[in-house]
């Protein structure tokens, strides 16, 4: 058996060049004071030894170019139309996302998600809907520059991106009522800690529904499951709602991802969409729009929150004494 190769390091770039050690240094890090033509020699050998930078070194230095993206579940489709949006504004950049999937699995697997990135030198985090207390974002965005999508409220520490989900919600309640629909009910995400109740976006999107519900005269039709945000969450509560002595006539589920649950338990209790219930989603993420769902559902348009929440991330990353942004997007239906 032989010896495991080697890594090529930056003194076999420069003997390999015929330069110094310190010329191929400046070279990586794109430092004044090199030459064209030391450029091409640097760079020629690089290519032919193939040598890649050591990511834990330049951290050292005190870059790592990488970006750490929390991401709450991988399940949910609305989350990649995030990350395309991320990726593609870093795209003529030199960084690199990293994801940290989190699982819905509470706020300790979160915290120790959100550590290890901290602990790994990331130059800036992302997080996705996080659950954890303000203190603990206010934490984080005081160690390393921070962007919190889809959390409501002001913070000094982080910048962040949502949408207005009051306004998202009553497009949908409103879009049922017009159908003629008095019998609408909502699957909602469990909120397990009343303090969050005014920051996230499930508690916000449940309270757009029942004031939307109150302006139609129709207060007396809420009509709200707690489940969960995912496709379980949306055939418990499914089986629930048609359990009913009166069942609903509409279904408004707080995620795509919940309607595909929704669909699931309607085709078992042999009932379909739009013939015996309506359905409509929210996120508008590529599977609402296939054929056989053809499912009505709130664009919050996760493209544009990706490439958002990088403007502000390499701003934040540029000046951490600037004054934080909250952007808040408008939804369509």
């Amino acid at each position: 058996m032989g010896s495991q190769p080697r890594r090529v390091t930056i003194v076999d770039v420069a003997q390999h060049a015929q330069v110094s050690t310190t010329a191929v240094s400046k070279v990586l890090r794109n430092a004044y004071g090199t030459s064209p033509t030391m450029r091409a020699k640097v760079q020629k050998a690089i290519a032919d030894l193939g040598y890649r930078p050591y990511a834990a070194a330049r951290g050292l230095r005190g870059q790592t170019y990488t970006i750490g993206v929390l991401l709450p579940d991988l399940r949910n489709p609305f989350f990649p139309e995030i990350l395309d949006g991320l990726t593609e504004s870093l795209r003529d950049t030199d960084y690199q996302v990293l994801l940290g999937p989190s699982y819905c699995n509470g706020e300790q697997a979160e915290a120790k998600v959100t550590e290890a990135m901290i602990d790994r030198g990331m130059d800036g985090m992302i997080l996705i809907a996080p659950i954890s207390p303000r203190s603990h974002l206010e934490h984080i965005a005081r160690t390393v520059p921070t962007v919190v999508i889809g959390r409501h409220g002001h913070s000094t520490a982080y910048d962040s991106v949502t949408d207005d989900d009051l306004t998202g919600a009553a497009l949908v309640v409103n879009h049922l009522a017009d159908l003629g629909h008095r019998r609408i009910a909502h699957i909602e995400h469990h909120e397990t800690d009343p303090t969050r109740l005014a920051e996230m976006p499930n508690a916000i999107r449940a309270e757009g529904y029942r004031q939307a519900l109150r302006a139609r005269g129709l207060a007396d039709q809420i009509d709200i499951v707690s489940t969960t945000y995912t496709q379980e969450g949306g055939y418990l509560g499914t089986q629930q709602l048609l359990s009913r002595p009166h069942r609903p006539t509409a279904i408004f589920a707080g995620a795509d991802i919940v309607a595909i649950g929704v669909l699931q338990a309607l085709t078992e209790a042999g009932l379909s969409v739009p013939d015996d219930l309506s359905l409509a989603g929210y996120d508008n993420t590529t599977f609402a729009a296939l054929g056989p769902i053809s499912l009505t559902s709130v664009d919050q348009a996760g493209h544009h929150i990706g490439t958002s929440a990088a403007r502000l991330l390499l701003d934040r990353i540029a000046d951490r004494t600037r004054p934080t942004a909250q952007i808040k997007l408008s939804p369509t239906l």
